[in-house]
C-alpha cells in the first residue's frame, strides 16, 4: 500500500532527491491533505558548521542545535502524537556517520548529530509499545554541497593570525571533500528504507561508513588520555 510521507529540509541535497525519488515511485493523483495527514515523518532539515569546537563562537554552535536538535525534536513530537493516536506510523531521523564517528573541526555539527542519535533510540524505545516505528538513516560524505557549505562557514568567523587552531590542522578534516560520493546511491537507499514496511534501526550508506562507525565505537572503549 502506497503511504504518504512528509519530508523536512526537502528543497535541496538528499531530501530534495528522495522527495522526487518517491514520487516518482507513486504514480497515484494526489490531493491536498488539509489536516497534513501522513503514514511516515522524516526529519532532514539540517544547517552545518565547521571550525575547532574549542574556538568557535558558542552562539553558532546554538544556531545549529536549534535547527538540527530542537526543530527536530518538536516536528518528531508533532508526527509521534499523531502516529501513537493511529497507533501505527513511522519517523525517520536523518543522521549522520557523524553522528558516532567524532571528527575534528565538526563540532559543532558533529555534536548536534549525536543528540539526534540520541533522541531517536530514546524515542524507539518509548513508542514501540504504541506500534510507531523510529529509525535513523546514517549517510556518509556525499557531494550535494552541503558539506562544501559548512566548512565554508567558519570564514565568518576564523582567523588564523588571531585563532590557536592553525589552518593546516583545518585542512587535514577539509580533505575529506576530496572524495565524497555520488549522491543518487544514497537517494535511492533513502528511497527504498524509508518506504519498506521493515527494516533495521540504523542504515549507515555506503558500507565503508558502516565500518567506520563500528570502528569508532570500538575504539572509544580502547581509547586511553
Amino acid at each position: 500500500m502506497s503511504k504518504t510521507i512528509f519530508i523536512t529540509g526537502a528543497g535541496s541535497g538528499l531530501g530534495k532527491g528522495t522527495a522526487i525519488g518517491l514520487a516518482k515511485k507513486d504514480k497515484r493523483d494526489q490531493e491536498l491533505i488539509g489536516e497534513y495527514d501522513y503514514d511516515v515523518f522524516v526529519a532532514n532539515a539540517a544547517i552545518g558548521e565547521g571550525g575547532p569546537i574549542s574556538e568557535i563562537p558558542v552562539d553558532r554552535v546554538r544556531s545549529v542545535f536549534e535547527t538540527n536538535v530542537f526543530c527536530t525534536l518538536e516536528n518528531a513530537q508533532i508526527a509521534a502524537k499523531k502516529f501513537v493516536d493511529k497507533k501505527q506510523g513511522k519517523i525517520v531521523f536523518l543522521s549522520s556517520i557523524a553522528g558516532v564517528v567524532g571528527m575534528p573541526h565538526l563540532g559543532a555539527y558533529v555534536a548536534s548529530k549525536h543528540a539526534v542519535e540520541a533522541i531517536a533510540k530514546t524515542m524507539k524505545a518509548e513508542l514501540e509499545e504504541f506500534g510507531v516505528q523510529v529509525a535513523t538513516i546514517n549517510p556518509g560524505p556525499y557531494e550535494t554541497g552541503f558539506n562544501d557549505r559548512m566548512f565554508e562557514e567558519k570564514h565568518k568567523w576564523y582567523d588564523e593570525e588571531k585563532n590557536f587552531t592553525p589552518r593546516e590542522s583545518i585542512a587535514e578534516t577539509e580533505k575529506l571533500l576530496e572524495d565524497q560520493f555520488d549522491p543518487q546511491e544514497m537517494i535511492d537507499k533513502m528511497v527504498e528504507v524509508i518506504e519498506a514496511d521493515h527494516h533495521l534501526f540504523r542504515t549507515a550508506y555506503p558500507e565503508d561508513a558502516e565500518k567506520m562507525m563500528k570502528d569508532e565505537e570500538q575504539k572509544n572503549w580502547e581509547a586511553k588520555v
